[in-house]
């Protein structure tokens, strides 16, 4: 009878702890923004503040969209960047369909990309409600990720330009005099161009880099001051103790956080948003800031 009343309470209590996790992961978590601050040292002629975003996957202004721009407002940062994947792609059913179209390496066919552009309106217009709201004195600077390459949107340049924002194709600009934007298409899905971004550049400027994937600084490392990449979620669901069950081809080594190579410094945020299903467990979405200077 000891033994019964033991086994009752140890299932009430794996029940109970089950549908707190499931609350946790599916209705807390995924809105809980974490704000992360970090310095790096750097001779700039001034303190440059970053703000860094990743994976928005954004489906307009919800409950997660209006507390990053509460966030971001009261931060105030000199610049923003975002390091890809911010349209939605909208789950299961989407991500599979037509799945070896998108699972070949680079841009589809003209004529079929310019159906899924037509096709990909809606989600775009739902970026611009997110994307126009963006603002810092030295500007939005964004890069694709691979969601951007399965489902493109026509006149890519003309949408950023129409919101406010710098978009980066293996190309770089200043943000200020000291200070260059190199940004990369996405190395899983696309083609970046390191030459091509650096062709510019002034010798004694401080190159940032922006990418999607991570693994891209394992190319990179040495030819920029500092990277920001997206891509890992983190791993979006995490287990106490264990590495992630799984992560995106592209992640390499890296997951989250800080990592130097050959001089270059790199951070890899967990992102805003959350891909296929809405679920973060153990693993908040993060809004990073990173203060540069002396």
């Amino acid at each position: 009878m000891k033994s019964q009343r033991l086994l009752i309470a140890l299932i009430a209590l794996s029940v109970s702890a089950a549908v707190i996790a499931a609350l946790d992961a599916f209705w807390i978590e995924p809105d809980w923004i974490e704000v992360t601050h970090h310095r790096v040292f750097a001779p700039l002629a001034s303190p440059l503040k970053i703000a860094h975003l990743t994976d928005l996957h954004t489906h307009g202004l919800g409950r997660r969209e209006r507390r990053m721009l509460a966030l971001l407002e009261a931060e105030r940062p000199d610049l923003i960047v975002i390091t890809g994947d911010t349209v939605f792609n909208g789950g299961y059913d989407e991500m599979f369909r037509d799945a070896p179209r998108r699972l070949k390496r680079g841009q589809p066919s003209t004529a079929r990309g310019l159906s899924l552009g037509r096709e990909n309106g809606g989600r775009y217009e739902t970026c611009r409600e997110v994307l126009e709201r963006l603002h810092a004195p030295l500007g939005v600077w964004l890069v694709r990720g691979n969601w951007e390459h399965w489902w493109p949107v026509n006149d890519e340049r003309g949408f950023y330009k129409s919101v406010g924002i710098n978009f980066l194709l293996n190309a770089g600009k200043p943000a200020r005099d000291d200070v260059w934007i190199l940004g990369f298409d996405d190395e899983v899905v696309g083609s970046p161009n390191l030459e091509a971004a650096l062709v510019n550049v002034p010798p004694g400027a401080f190159k940032i880099a922006l990418f999607h994937s991570p693994a891209y600084f394992e190319r990179i490392a040495g030819r920029c001051n500092l990277a920001f990449a997206g891509h890992t979620h983190g791993g979006q669901v995490r287990l106490p103790f264990l590495r992630p069950l799984w992560l995106p081809t592209g992640c390499g080594k890296f997951l989250e956080g800080w990592y130097e190579q050959e001089g270059s410094r790199m951070y890899v945020s967990r992102g805003i948003g959350t891909s296929s299903l809405n679920v973060r467990f153990l693993c908040r979405p993060e809004l990073a800031f990173i203060t540069v200077g002396r």
